[in-house]
């Protein structure tokens, strides 16, 4: 199990990690296929490759092929879109803000799966992008849909830990643990 290996790589200092990357992926207000819709898409933003590498295989004995590929067009999209729409709201100029983007986001109108896992993933990694103005349009659009906060916030919070888990791991590899977590993947 992906998620057990994981927490067996993490250093004691990161105890709670390990703890909360239990927790998240075993207790959640979302479905299967959202909580590990959400898993993928946020190792993929994460960029951690024994993340990814790790939790993969095990984010898609949940999924349909579908809804992996969906999990995956939303962290491709919200790479472009969170850099675009973040840097218009950091922009001091509104007027940038009139102008049409000019990019194709086709799926995010026909993701391929409903329209509410694809908005909670695409939420997920607009929070471990930080875009605060793509965050505020996903939860808008979940709201909308009934979606209730509790289960908003567990996809951020799945989110947040399996971006920690990652940011962690990659840290002991490219510092003095490198030989060790390396060796150990």
């Amino acid at each position: 199990m992906a998620v057990a290996r994981l927490r067996e790589l993490l250093p004691d200092y990161a105890r709670d990690l390990r703890l909360n990357l239990g927790s998240v992926t075993s207790q959640s207000n979302l479905s299967s296929q959202q909580l590990w819709g959400t898993v993928l898409a946020a190792a993929i933003a994460s960029r951690g490759r024994t993340a990814l590498v790790e939790l993969e295989p095990e984010a898609l004995d949940h999924l349909s092929a579908e809804s992996a590929t969906a999990a995956r067009t939303a962290a491709a999209l919200m790479a472009m879109n969170n850099i675009y729409y973040r840097s218009l709201h950091l922009l001091e100029d509104e007027e940038y803000s009139r102008l049409r983007a000019g990019l194709r986001m086709n799926a995010i109108a026909h993701p391929g799966v409903d329209k509410v896992d694809f908005e909670l993933w695409s939420l997920a990694v607009s929070a471990v992008n930080g875009c605060g103005r793509c965050l505020t349009a996903h939860e808008h659009e979940l709201r909308d849909r009934g979606v209730a906060r509790e289960v908003i916030q567990d996809a951020i919070r799945v989110a947040s830990v399996v971006h920690a888990v990652a940011v962690t791991i990659e840290a002991l590899e490219t510092s003095s643990g490198i030989g060790q977590v390396a060796a150990a993947v």
